[in-house]
């Protein structure tokens, strides 16, 4: 009744509206205009003198802005079309969280999901907030040649006049002018790899390490460890000037920087209980396949973004290095598919699905750093020969008694050095001259030199060492100090009652499969 009465109460003053507003609007328009009153002797001249006030002729309309020239309106759709590529891509990167949530807490046990879930949720939120503080500016900030950025360090509020790029940009931000795209649009897509970064060290030390602990790791790897090596090679400094180091979207700036600050985790950190015993290497099976599949998938689809979105637009030339950055990776991964499940199948005796898994992360990781230079017979090779190294790497870091759960050390560290060493061989013509020209600019943009295989010899490989070298010396050294300081502070390790109970009920009280029966 309430409701009824309401909307009838509602329809009839919407009715009385409706028909009362046409009646005073003709009222207005038809009452005949009172002639003005003149001022009598000894009245107010109010009324009088609103008459003239009243015949005052109305401000001039000033005339509508002139149309965009054609030069004006190409500008914007360019600008337009290559902040929507790299927009999209940077979103498609993102949702590899989902992808390494998926495969962390498949091929672990189930008493640890919540715990996992919620490492790969948070550790995106933690890098956001350290990278806008000052992760972007160190990388980012100018400092041609140096050790890291020095100018528009915090809360990316250094000058910019982006899109301009190249001769024509004006700021604080000139190492990444050479891509025609707003400001927060470079920063988006540049904190979707800084997250990724982090997130390959939580595979490494899962089961075992304190919530908290992990966080503020997490937070230091943004805003001290994954900049300043990455303003090196992509921030133009001491890598990039002095050397000519390449790494087209990140097999040692994201992957092995990753992998490296696993490899010093899981040390410090320890094995599992049961891991190791006496002299054997015990398996400790994931509780889940079927998602660490799932999130295998999601991390292949979302390579799509994290290589061919490193073109940084697609207007200058049509598109047609995204194409073949996204041919490069496909081919790669296929190939390290096949070869990781037959290296499987001949040293363990049967096609472990793990193994075919990470053999699909590692020709993605490996690929990474070639892909804008190679082509898809190379890439096939990479692919190829990143497959075999996996499977191969898992079980060394096992007989070394390193405990490495979901194999991070071996995708993202052996492998993102492969791809490294891979431009200084594979690189398929000399690309130290490129440039890019816009309406927004003219920038030289560089490249590597011709890989080993293609007859440039071995300049460009060695830069590759010697990058490789400096990058793993500075991430082994940071990370480990502070490993070793959250160690001696907070802990990082959890007990061992906590750590056989399972982490979900012991950090964070609920299970991910409540009334399930599982063995431990």
């Amino acid at each position: 009744m309430k409701h009824s009465f309401a909307l009838t109460f509602l329809c009839t003053v919407v009715a009385l509206t409706t028909a009362l507003a046409p009646v005073g609007a003709y009222a207005q328009e038809a009452a005949p205009a009172e002639p003005a009153m003149a001022a009598e002797p000894g009245m107010a001249p109010t009324m009088a003198a609103e008459a003239p006030a009243m015949a005052e002729p109305a401000a001039a309309t000033p005339p509508p802005p002139a149309p965009p020239t054609a030069d004006e309106m190409s500008m914007k759709v360019s600008m337009a079309v290559d902040t929507v590529w790299v927009l999209v891509c940077g979103m498609l990167v993102f949702f590899m969280n989902l992808g390494f949530g998926c495969v962390e807490s498949g091929m672990c046990r189930a008493k640890n999901c919540v715990n996992i879930l919620s490492k790969n949720f948070v550790v995106f939120a933690v890098c956001s907030v350290g990278f806008w503080l000052v992760g972007w500016g160190l990388m980012f900030g100018l400092n041609d040649g140096g050790w890291y950025g020095k100018e528009g360090i915090f809360m990316v509020q250094g000058p910019d006049n982006s899109p301009a790029m190249g001769d024509k940009y004006v700021g604080a931000y000139g190492s990444i002018s050479w891509a025609n795209l707003p400001l927060w649009c470079k920063f988006f897509f540049q904190l979707v790899f800084a997250g990724t970064a982090a997130t390959i060290v939580s595979g490494a030390v899962a089961e075992r390490i304190k919530y908290h602990s992990f966080i503020i790791f997490s937070f230091f790897m943004a805003m001290a460890i994954y900049p300043v090596t990455g303003h090196w090679i992509w921030g133009f400094g001491y890598l990039a000037k002095e050397w000519n180091f390449w790494d087209f979207a990140g097999s040692t700036v994201v992957h092995s920087v990753g992998g490296w600050a696993a490899l010093t985790g899981a040390i410090i950190l320890g094995p599992r209980i049961g891991k190791y015993t006496g002299g054997r290497v015990n398996a400790i099976p994931g509780h889940n396949m079927t998602a660490a599949f799932i999130g295998c998938l999601v991390l292949w689809f979302g390579w799509f973004g994290f290589n061919p979105g490193s073109t940084l637009g697609v207007s200058l030339d049509g598109g047609a290095l995204a194409s073949q950055v996204a041919a490069n990776t496909n081919t790669a991964a296929a190939f390290a598919i096949l070869t990781s499940t037959i290296t499987a199948w001949i040293l363990l005796g049967k096609p472990d699905i793990g193994m075919t898994l990470n053999g699909c992360l590692a020709g993605l990781v490996a690929i990474t750093a070639p892909a804008g230079f190679t082509d898809v017979p190379s890439s096939a090779i990479i692919g190829s020969v990143a497959g075999v190294l996996v499977v191969v790497s898992v079980l060394v870091v096992d007989r070394m008694r390193i405990d490495d759960p979901v194999g991070a050390v071996s995708v993202h560290l052996v492998n993102g050095i492969f791809g490294t060493l891979c431009v200084g061989l594979f690189t398929t013509s000399d690309l130290s001259t490129t440039t890019a020209n816009s309406m927004y600019g003219f920038a030289a943009v560089g490249g590597p030199k011709a890989g080993f295989f293609f007859g440039g010899g071995t300049d460009q490989l060695i830069a590759q060492l010697v990058g490789i070298g400096a990058v793993g010396a500075y991430v082994v050294v940071t990370s480990t100090v502070i490993w070793l300081l959250l160690k001696f502070t907070i802990g990082i390790r959890v007990s061992e009652h906590e750590e056989v109970e399972g982490l979900d009920l012991g950090e964070h009280g609920n299970e991910a499969y409540p009334g399930f029966v599982f063995k431990s």
